[in-house]
């Protein structure tokens, strides 16, 4: 492989800085539900056919599969990097979906949340950072997987804004570590230096195949916002709508990286 395409190193990530993260994060949507009336539950959502209520009973789903795993058998050995984990949401998205709705209608969903952060905080506690979960892809350290359940609570959380109107607060450590995590995901999947992406105050990355720059500015430079950066990255904005609105801007000839978007669908 040539040496501008070698692959970046895996970051590493505060376990208790993560563990707060989802928990203050968490708060936030609850307190968010806790208002919803009705008729906000009835409102329809940008995932698909989704309404929040779904939306809301999904979220539980991603919180509440923490506890579920904890109390599976503890893996040999980890099987799973954290870069690996968002390729295996799409094939599972059909289950996701049918699984979701049956929580929705079988649940009133401000109380499923609010069982869900409770039973959460309840089986998080006692168990140390490198404690084997049984998830898909496949085995993770807990420190690992809540990763994975702030970028959850982050990207739906801006869903749930959406779909209600409501502003509802990040928790800035669960924002900078979704940011960083969809930041390093590209730069796995389109290794390279000739594009350095840029998401103050962050992360940045540098990605795609090509020249590498050595000093000074590099040639391609695309630079946006964290939350502008999350939607792009999962699909909820697409690169030529983000150019038009002037919340990204890229320089250079290879810095159209919209080909390697989403990362996260």
């Amino acid at each position: 492989m040539h040496p501008a395409a070698r692959k970046p190193r895996p970051r590493r990530y505060d376990p208790k800085k993560t563990r707060g993260a989802v928990t203050a994060q968490l708060a936030h949507v609850q307190q968010a539900v806790r208002a919803l009336d009705p008729g906000q539950l009835a409102l329809p959502t940008r995932l698909g056919d989704w309404t929040v209520r779904e939306l809301v009973a999904h979220l539980s789903m991603a919180v509440g599969s923490v506890a579920r795993s904890l109390e599976g058998p503890v893996p040999v050995r980890a099987e799973a990097t954290l870069l690996e984990w968002p390729a295996a949401a799409a094939p599972r998205a059909s289950d996701v979906d049918a699984r979701t709705r049956a929580l929705a209608d079988a649940h009133d969903p401000v109380e499923l949340l609010e069982r869900t952060a409770a039973q959460f905080a309840e089986a998080v506690a006692p168990e140390p950072d490198d404690r084997l979960l049984p998830v898909l892809p496949g085995a993770m350290p807990l420190a690992d997987f809540l990763v994975t359940r702030c970028l959850e609570l982050v990207v739906h959380t801006d869903d749930l804004a959406a779909a209600t109107g409501l502003e509802i607060p990040f928790d800035r450590q669960a924002l900078a570590t979704t940011t960083r995590l969809l930041a390093d995901v590209l730069a796995d999947r389109a290794p390279g230096g000739s594009v350095e992406l840029r998401i103050p105050p962050f992360a940045v990355v540098q990605c795609v195949a090509g020249p590498k720059h050595t000093r000074g500015t590099p040639p391609n430079v695309v630079e946006t916002d964290p939350l502008t950066w999350i939607r792009l990255a999962t699909g909820r904005t697409f690169w030529a709508e983000a150019l038009d609105a002037a919340t990204v801007t890229a320089g250079g000839e290879r810095a159209d990286i919209s080909g390697y978007l989403p990362v996260l669908s």
